[in-house]
């Protein structure tokens, strides 16, 4: 008796060789995970492949799991709705990547969402229509594109490798263990980072409690600290917060992770000694005096904007959610109080070359950024332009008339950057500095010769503060056409390579002026005359604030009102 033969539809795939079924589960693998694991090609809008684990491609893949075990083959409809699903998370991904090397900050729903439109729309006047509509028609190509590309790889996943992975002993194992270094990476491991990408759910679970808590006064209320500090400085007499400045112009100088190492560090301190004996010699010679002091920064290594807002605001920002939320808001800072009193506010950002929206909260009356600054010069090191380029420019800019009213200028540096190198020379000749050509060959050569020493930052890092002594003490000797406040500060310590670990979060700020009695109540404040500050820092960064209006109200006013609080300020 002659066996029946197996069915038509067995027999096809019992025919067909294992590698080719094997072969497209693993490119779809491959792809599936590519999407989500890919890095930013710096400093450029592309990507390039990354070998780590996504931690959603882990997601997906228990998903098809229970659904395959579940229900059996996916319905055409149930593979679109994942492909559309795992397409967000692919785009989330491409801003999370792109936007911190592009905007110099993590991606910010709040403020993106309504400028990339604006952008794109301004953009797009400048161009054609037709070639504005072959563009747009290419993005919808393109998404389309990946949708179809995530959907094959759904479906070749879900019929060739789930199946199997659901019989096999070893998948199983292999999906316990992958699941666990996801889970571990979710919860802040760092042994996880070398071998699983850094998740993209997180990054929408954010973004949509910053919406949520910035249209909820009760929300906000809860996690945002009211402003005190400075809405009472605002409700002062008029005249009466800046009283003792006598209409002075006040410039906030953020020096570029100038930070307590510089101090604390006896290489640094000998390295150092004849720098910083040149720049109280510098402010001596322009007639000014110094007192000094230590603050805890919010941040360290990097993250600026919360040092800047933290001082401007009076807010410890310490809570990067903070942050992002005040920018949603309309609370004051010292931008406001000073415009308030009939300051012209000035904002100073060399860094910056590409759009900031979120100045909109800083309120600026002008805003300087490199476009502004027009820096013709030679391009050096990763920021481009030198501080002392940019601060001589702003003033050629907005010269300092007799007739002008005064000015808060706000003046974030970026020269002393990591990595630390290349080194700009200082020009002693601050109208040469200028023009197209503001270096002797012999200097230009050399700073454009040296290398990042990116296993020993240390001796460039010393070089660069300075280089930041040098021309601010160069500006400091010359002549000026009003009396000026000045308040520098570093924004955070360098990166643990310079400042070692563990290292203090503090930080140095120096309040350089002409007048004895301003001083002498920062030194009543606990401030040291001199550039050698006492070790014990004074409190955060965002107490500053109320110290700086206690020395610039008349006395019973602002000064009575924002008293200090002694141990509000717990060690890090």
């Amino acid at each position: 008796m002659t066996p029946h033969a197996p069915p038509r539809a067995a027999t096809g795939v019992a025919s067909v060789p294992s590698w080719r079924r094997i072969a497209p589960a693993l490119l779809a693998l491959l792809v599936l995970n590519g999407m989500l694991s890919f890095s930013t090609w710096w400093p450029t809008p592309g990507i390039v492949p990354d070998r780590r684990l996504a931690p959603e491609f882990i997601g997906l893949w228990l998903v098809l799991l229970a659904l395959v075990a579940w229900r059996g083959p996916l319905s055409p409809r149930t593979l679109s709705a994942l492909a559309l699903a795992y397409l967000l998370l692919v785009l989330g991904r491409y801003l999370d990547v792109t936007a911190p090397s592009l905007f110099g900050r993590e991606v910010n729903l709040y403020w993106d969402g309504a400028q990339i439109p604006r952008f794109l729309w301004v953009t797009a006047q400048d161009f054609p229509w037709w070639l504005s509509a072959g563009v747009l028609a290419a993005a919808l190509v393109l998404l389309w594109g990946l949708h179809r590309l995530l959907r094959w790889a759904i479906a070749v996943t879900a019929e060739h490798a789930v199946p199997h992975a659901l019989r096999a002993r070893w998948a199983w194992l292999a999906t316990a263990a992958a699941t666990v270094l996801v889970a571990a990476n979710y919860a802040g491991v760092k042994a996880t980072w070398p071998v699983v990408s850094k998740p993209v759910v997180p990054t929408y679970v954010r973004q949509a409690d910053l919406l949520l808590t910035s249209m909820s006064a009760r929300r906000l209320g809860q996690v945002l600290p009211p402003s005190t500090t400075l809405q009472t400085a605002l409700a002062a007499p008029a005249g009466r917060a800046l009283g003792s400045l006598g209409g002075h112009d006040v410039y906030l100088i953020f020096m570029e992770s100038y930070g307590a190492v510089t101090y604390d560090n006896p290489r640094a301190v000998a390295g150092l000694a004849e720098a910083r004996q040149r720049f109280a010699d510098d402010i001596a010679a322009g007639g000014r005096q110094v007192v000094s002091a230590f603050i805890s920064s919010p941040t360290y290594g990097g993250a600026s904007d919360l040092a800047h807002l933290s001082v401007l605001s009076g807010i410890d920002l310490s809570n990067p959610m903070r942050h992002d939320l005040l920018l949603t808001t309309d609370r004051p800072t010292l931008a406001t109080l000073f415009r308030a009193h009939g300051y012209r506010v000035f904002g100073l950002y060399p860094a910056l070359s590409w759009e900031w929206p979120e100045r909109a909260y800083y309120s600026f009356d002008e805003f300087l950024a490199s476009r502004e600054l027009d820096y013709r010069g030679p391009p050096l090191g990763y920021w481009k332009i030198p501080d002392q380029f940019a601060l001589a420019r702003f003033e050629q800019l907005h010269p300092r008339g007799a007739d002008a009213p005064p000015r808060f200028v706000f003046f974030p540096t970026i020269t002393c950057h990591f990595p630390f190198s290349p080194v700009p020379p200082y020009q002693p000749d601050w109208q040469r500095v200028l023009t197209a050509k503001p270096f002797d060959a012999p200097e230009l050569a050399r700073a454009a010769s040296e290398q990042v020493a990116w296993l020993n930052m240390f001796p460039d890092y010393l070089r660069m503060v300075e280089y930041t002594y040098r021309w601010l003490g160069g500006f400091l000797r010359q002549a000026e056409a009003r009396e000026t406040v000045f308040i520098l500060l570093g924004d955070h310590q360098p990166t643990a390579n310079i400042s070692g670990e563990g290292a203090s979060w503090d930080v140095p700020v120096h309040i350089v002026a002409r007048d004895p009695a301003l001083l002498k109540r920062f030194a009543e404040q606990g401030f040291r005359a001199g550039l050698n500050p006492p070790r014990q820092s004074l409190g955060g960064m965002h107490e500053l604030t109320a110290m700086l209006l206690r020395a610039f109200a008349e006395p019973g006013t602002v000064a009575t009102l924002v008293a200090a609080q002694p141990g509000a300020w717990a060690d890090r």
